[in-house]
């Protein structure tokens, strides 16, 4: 026979279950004996005709595959968080060889810039000046115009 943790704790499909086979069971009914086996019991027979041992087979076949569907529910959470955990990783390892590429590029073009100032470096002390000229003279017009 079940027990009353047991008929609690899945008091919902149980009921529904119970409700499906005995239609005219009201929940006002249900709800008076919810957490009492034997009552359960009880009133099934009562308002049903059915035996006492026919009502117990039913109700821990109800709480048997109660349980076996929050085994399955438990076991596709377990598969979601396997497929999230891959996505993750797979994700990462996607960004660590990203990094590594923009990484590998920004020293290339750092190198690149240096080979130039050293070739040129009138040129270049030219090109930075004039850069920061026209720099300050906007920055100078947009500050004077406020």
């Amino acid at each position: 026979m079940i027990t009353r943790q047991e008929l609690e704790g899945q008091w919902s499909q149980v009921k529904g279950k119970i409700q499906s086979r005995w239609g005219n069971l009201t929940d006002d009914e249900l709800q008076r004996v919810k957490g009492n086996a034997n009552e359960l019991v009880g009133v099934i027979q009562q308002r049903t005709g059915e035996t006492r041992r026919a009502v117990e087979q039913f109700l821990d076949e109800a709480m048997r595959s109660g349980e076996s569907m929050v085994q399955q529910a438990m076991e596709s959470a377990g598969e979601y968080v396997d497929t999230a955990r891959e996505y993750v990783d797979q994700t990462a390892e996607s960004a660590r060889r990203r990094y590594g590429e923009a990484a590998e590029y920004m020293s290339a073009g750092v190198d690149q810039a240096q080979e130039v100032v050293r070739r040129n470096p009138v040129e270049s002390i030219a090109v930075a000046f004039g850069a920061g000229l026209v720099a300050g003279i906007v920055t100078g017009l947009i500050l004077k115009s406020r």
